[in-house]
């Protein structure tokens, strides 16, 4: 199932239509949808490299709203839509204990990993945030600038490497989303315990 929806992704990225699909899948993905935009995202902007800020922006503002709707689904719905989401993804136990276990101040941290890299997933991130209270302008602030870096640096990237960086980020995938973490928990415990 999962291939077919991801194949699907990807012919609309061809279409005319593709940046009122980016918007839609960038919007979802931050809430209820498994694949992320960067897989729309990416080929448009190879296509079209002059578009590639463009799109960025479409994709990080789509990304920003479905994030804030993810927000209000584990504020508002948790038991009656987040949680059987969740639970459809296999993604419930993680969140469940991720909710039991984690500050405010960590959940601010995994937004910002989420955006950026993808770890954890960002629509369990959403909701977490949500359920948890999360200061919305704060919550509001860390989707903007996570996505705005991702989906900008992804556009620079292509716009002026083209196709020779596509197989670079796709081949050390783990690494980069890995690093890029690691990057942000180094800065976060540097200026919550060193300072």
């Amino acid at each position: 199932m999962l291939h077919s929806v991801h194949d699907w992704t990807i012919k609309k990225a061809g279409s005319p239509a593709a940046p009122t699909w980016l918007a839609i899948i960038a919007f979802v993905e931050s809430s209820i949808f498994l694949i992320p935009a960067d897989v729309l995202f990416v080929p448009m902007a190879l296509a079209t490299p002059p578009k590639a800020y463009r799109y960025a922006f479409i994709a990080t503002a789509a990304s920003t709203l479905g994030g804030i709707a993810g927000y209000y689904l584990g504020h508002c719905a948790y038991e009656e839509i987040a949680r059987p989401v969740l639970a459809f993804y296999g993604k419930l136990e993680v969140f469940e204990q991720l909710r039991l276990s984690t500050s405010k101040d960590a959940i601010l941290l995994m937004l910002v990993t989420s955006g950026l890299a993808h770890l954890p997933p960002v629509k369990v991130v959403t909701i977490l945030s949500g359920a948890a209270g999360t200061n919305v302008a704060y919550f509001i602030l860390a989707c903007v600038v996570a996505r705005g870096i991702r989906f900008f640096a992804l556009a620079w990237a292509l716009s002026r490497y083209g196709e020779a960086i596509r197989y670079f980020i796709e081949r050390r995938m783990v690494f980069i989303s890995g690093a890029a973490a690691a990057v942000v928990f180094a800065v976060f415990f540097v200026a919550r315990y060193a300072i």
